[in-house]
């Protein structure tokens, strides 16, 4: 079998395969043989019927045809394999013409292919991850956590207001639009954490500000607080809310103190030295799990920007369904259904199909980005790689289910997956890092918001000022 590629418009190329005459014998001989054991020919024993009353019983273009037909399904495939093509989409073939005995046939078809694509920079990428190992700042954060599990509530001072981030013991008397009692919302006293998302931001705006003792009576539409947790179930039931609220105390949250006794006697460790020693293991397992995956994303999210061409749609609509197959797949193992799914995570089925769409796109816009990244640094794949990903897989004969997916058309797909890893590996080892301390960079860009929350608010009181 030869085989020439000759390339067209739209990322499509025609491919032309030339069987030589002495296969094409062969296969013709071999099909009439096959007729012959297949069907009863009168006046011949089974597999003895010569040619001219096979022709002549099932018509004298039924060989040829056949054979045209196993020739044309089982080379081109093996000619995808043989040219290192990566399809597309299916193969277009032109009109068939039939095989005839002592000549050559020769068949094409035309197949879209993943488009050649260039970065517009092959230098190392430079991506920013947190530090290896645990810093005594991530120590601190880790047990200034569980100490805040450990917290307790204690009054404040009577003339403390009701803050933004203030908890709150509240007396509630919430009726709806006719005046009936909604047992969900009252309480002759409840513990809130004000923007915690319980109650509406309309609930929050009218209890900020007072004091112990004091009073708010006003009223909130269920359509605007629907995303409120305890009023979710209100839709559809009352437009209005009516609430009373009193300031029963304004709470402040009182951390224990760190000492080897509570921690001996709360957490079960020796004493404070231990509980720095066990938490630093812990931080360091994590980061050991995590961190070669957060350089892979980081990486291939820097090495998509250089890509500059836009994903073909064909491309993309074979991530997706790669995507889907595979998410199916896995809910199947698990034995979930996709509403449980959705029901789980809080969306809805068109969400669902956005989010898949736009990780199809990055993740097309990805594996373009590595394509290049092999071809320009001429990174290949070899066969033994490819039998040994074939053995990986536990099949009873490697050998043979390779066999099958080359005469499938699929062993690209193989190739091609390998090429990538190859590619991604090469990546992340040129890669240039540089490491940051989380907890640090966290502490920081705290300190950062609570100082333009200042500002704003001062902004906002001095327009108040000015109104005035």
């Amino acid at each position: 079998m030869e085989t020439k590629v000759e390339a067209l418009q739209d990322n499509k190329v025609k491919v032309t395969v030339t069987v030589d005459a002495k296969e094409v014998d062969n296969r013709i001989k071999k099909a009439y043989k096959d007729f012959a054991n297949k069907y009863n020919f009168p006046g011949f024993r089974k597999g003895k019927a010569p040619r001219p009353i096979i022709d002549n019983a099932l018509g004298a273009e039924a060989v040829p045809a056949s054979v045209t037909d196993d020739i044309v399904n089982g080379c081109y495939p093996l000619a995808i394999d043989s040219c290192d093509l990566y399809p597309v989409g299916e193969p277009e073939f032109g009109e068939p013409v039939l095989v005839e005995g002592g000549k050559p046939y020769e068949f094409s078809f035309e197949v879209e292919c993943k488009p050649t694509c260039e970065l517009s920079d092959y230098e190392p990428v430079e991506v920013k991850l947190p530090a290896e190992g645990a810093s005594e700042a991530e120590i601190d954060q880790q047990i200034e956590a569980l100490r805040d599990y450990y917290h307790e509530f204690e009054n404040a001072n009577a003339n403390t207001k009701v803050k933004a981030d203030s908890y709150a013991d509240l007396k509630i008397a919430a009726t709806d639009e006719n005046g009936e009692d909604v047992s969900t919302l009252s309480s002759e006293s409840r513990m809130c954490l004000m923007g915690s998302g319980m109650f509406p931001a309309a609930f929050d705006e009218q209890v900020i500000g007072l004091k112990k003792g004091q009073t708010a009576s006003f009223s909130v539409n269920v359509e605007d607080a629907k995303d409120a947790t305890l009023m979710a179930s209100l839709e559809g039931k009352t437009k209005t809310v009516n609430f009373e609220v009193e300031v029963l105390a304004v709470k402040k949250q009182v951390l224990p103190e760190l000492t080897d006794e509570w921690v001996k006697d709360t957490l079960g460790f020796d004493d404070v030295a231990d509980l720095r020693e066990r938490v630093a293991d812990s931080i360091k397992e994590q980061k050991e799990d995590v961190l070669p995956r957060m350089k892979e994303n980081a990486c291939l999210i820097e090495l998509a920007k250089r890509l500059d061409v836009e994903v073909p749609a064909a491309v993309q609509e074979q991530t997706e369904a790669k995507l889907l197959q595979d998410f199916f797949s896995q809910l199947q193992n698990q034995g979930a259904s996709f509403d449980m799914y959705l029901q789980q995570n809080g969306i809805t089925a068109d969400q669902f199909k956005a989010d898949v769409k736009q990780q199809a796109a990055d993740t097309a816009k990805q594996d373009m980005a590595l394509d290049a990244w092999a071809a320009h640094f001429e990174l290949k794949v070899t066969d033994e790689e490819v039998l040994e990903e074939f053995e990986k897989s536990g099949a009873k004969d490697p050998k043979a289910l390779l066999k099958e997916w080359r005469e499938g058309g699929r062993l690209h797909l193989v190739r091609e997956a390998l090429l990538r890893t190859h590619a991604v590996l090469d990546v992340m080892e040129k890669a240039k890092v540089t490491e940051y301390d989380p907890a640090e960079e966290a502490e920081e860009e705290k300190k950062a918001a609570k100082k333009s929350s200042k500002k704003a608010a001062k902004k906002e009181e001095e327009a108040a000022d000015a109104e005035a």
